[in-house]
């Protein structure tokens, strides 16, 4: 006897269906649609309950298109990424940009992306890009597409949602992922599927300060080198140059700098044209990095907002401020963890080493952004790796193996326990692995990890409590991250050593 329900079948031996996704960002969103139009019954599995849970709901500048010129494009990315992103991903990227965004974002969803008195797209520019060619809604881009996306999918047929559901381990068998165990149950609650997608997100957790969301642990990375997937990249942790400098830090869009906001330090001088080129349009590393030893030097850095019309143009970062007290033109503003550069590694299709185990978005390391991300490029990653997984990913059956035995055999730890565990680690992260790395310190964070992951293993043993899991993969991903600083002592991108800098002189230069 069967049951069948939207996009999975529940069996006797277990629930089945074609296409697993784990994650309900644009990613997610994207294959879970891709693999529906392909006629597979799809289920989504997210640990989401509201829009403002995945980190595409946080992204604020826009999503970025080819305007007519992709080499211009491709030529903006690579340069962006200190020359080390992958030319043949840049090129599924590029080829592959303007007919997602308009199948899926103008036709299919129609956002509305902004538009000038003519009626025509108002594109924008941000940091790095030698044009404007950014379609955007105001600087919430990112909720303006989500929201859509979301009730579309939900509304598919073929699509069944799951909400507030934490996918805990991978299903293997000699090589091959088969499912997830879910959190669905007291010992997990097995999901076979055809083929798996991780669309988990990023790593915010990790830091103190970070533009992501809460629960934004790691854990399709995680899950993905326990199983023994390939990871690369790890080191390349992008710190945006401009975040709120105070209390609950939010996004400074890059957009507001493309538009004319300026960065100003604490005695009132612009500084980025004493360190790049292109001044405050300088790729995010080496703004980040500006902005901090402007900091130190000074005493502050602001953003100053007083040639835009910001409360018209900007009207919900405008309201940020005002709820924190900024009522001037300048806002303090500090680097934040943004963005993970690396991650699972995939082909052009998202496809891992791990047979039937794919990664998109922001856990997947496609080889777009190499060691620094440009702006508004993330989405449009999501968007066409999404789709090129999800399509790919149809086509198999889904068969029964042997899932893992979870156990929750033990009490349930103190209320604060994980919260306390993940306290250590963020200072650990934020302490040894920021934004600058000395390799003293990277070997450091790497021994006070071993130790953690050691104490958070033990417990993970006996018990399935979501947050125990959330800080086990926090855990592993740390360590991979540390474990790749290591390995690499050159400064490139968004990783740079901290000892290789000149202490002979405070003063920087255009090539720092």
């Amino acid at each position: 006897m069967t049951e069948t329900t939207t996009g999975t079948e529940t069996t006797t031996d277990g629930e089945r269906a074609d296409v697993l996704v784990v994650g309900s960002g644009i990613a997610g969103c994207a294959a879970a649609l891709a693999a529906a139009r392909e006629g597979a019954d799809v289920c989504l599995l997210t640990k989401a309950t509201k829009p403002d849970d995945a980190s595409t709901d946080w992204a604020q500048g826009g999503i970025s298109t080819t305007r007519g010129n992709p080499d211009s494009l491709k030529a903006d990315i690579i340069d962006a990424s200190d020359g080390t992103a992958d030319p043949e991903a840049v090129e599924t990227l590029v080829e592959h940009a303007d007919e997602a965004v308009g199948d899926v974002l103008v036709d299919t969803l129609e956002v509305d992306f902004d538009e000038g008195a003519d009626g025509a797209f108002d594109y924008t520019r941000e940091a790095a890009h030698s044009e404007s060619r950014i379609l955007h809604v105001d600087a919430a881009t990112g909720t303006h597409i989500l929201r859509p996306f979301l009730n579309h999918v939900d509304d598919h047929e073929r699509i069944a949602v799951r909400q507030d559901t934490a996918a805990l381990e991978l299903i293997t068998a000699e090589g091959r992922v088969h499912g997830v165990v879910s959190d669905e149950g007291p010992e997990g609650h097995p999901i076979y599927a055809g083929a798996t997608v991780l669309a988990t997100g990023g790593i915010g957790a990790l830091y103190g300060r970070s533009t992501n969301p809460e629960d934004a642990t790691g854990d399709g990375i995680a899950m993905a080198a326990l199983a023994g997937a390939d990871i690369a990249d790890m080191e390349y942790v992008q710190f945006h140059p401009t975040a709120y400098a105070g209390e609950d830090p939010f996004l400074l869009s890059e957009a507001l700098r493309g538009e004319g906001a300026v960065l100003r330090n604490g005695e009132g001088e612009r500084f980025m044209d004493d360190y790049h080129p292109q001044g405050d349009l300088a790729p995010r590393d080496v703004v980040a990095r500006a902005v901090e030893t402007e900091r130190e030097e000074t005493g502050e850095v602001v953003l100053d907002v007083s040639p835009l019309e910001f409360d018209a143009e900007y009207p919900g970062i405008a309201e940020k401020c005002r709820g924190r007290g900024i009522e001037g033109d300048e806002i303090p503003a500090a680097p934040c963890e943004h963005f993970l550069c690396g991650g699972i590694d995939v082909d052009d299709r998202g496809r891992t080493s791990l047979d039937r185990l794919y990664a998109v978005g922001e856990c997947a390391r496609t080889g777009v952004h190499g060691a620094n991300r440009l702006a508004s490029t993330s989405l449009l990653e999501g968007l066409v790796w999404g789709l090129r997984a999800g399509t790919d990913a149809t086509g198999f059956e889904p068969e029964v193996v042997e899932a893992p035995e979870l156990r929750d055999s033990d009490p349930a730890l103190p209320d604060r326990f994980a919260a306390e565990k993940f306290t250590r680690l963020t200072r650990t992260m934020d302490d040894y692995l920021g934004l600058e790395r000395d390799p003293d310190e990277i070997a450091r964070a790497s021994a006070v990890l071993r130790r953690l992951k050691g104490e958070v293993d033990a417990y993970v043993r006996t018990r399935t409590a979501r947050d125990l899991y959330e800080l086990r993969n926090a855990s592993v991903v740390a360590l991979l991250i540390a474990r790749a600083a290591s390995e690499n002592t050159e400064s490139v991108g968004c990783h740079y050593v901290a000892t290789e800098r000149d202490e002979s002189t405070a003063e920087p230069t255009a090539d720092d």
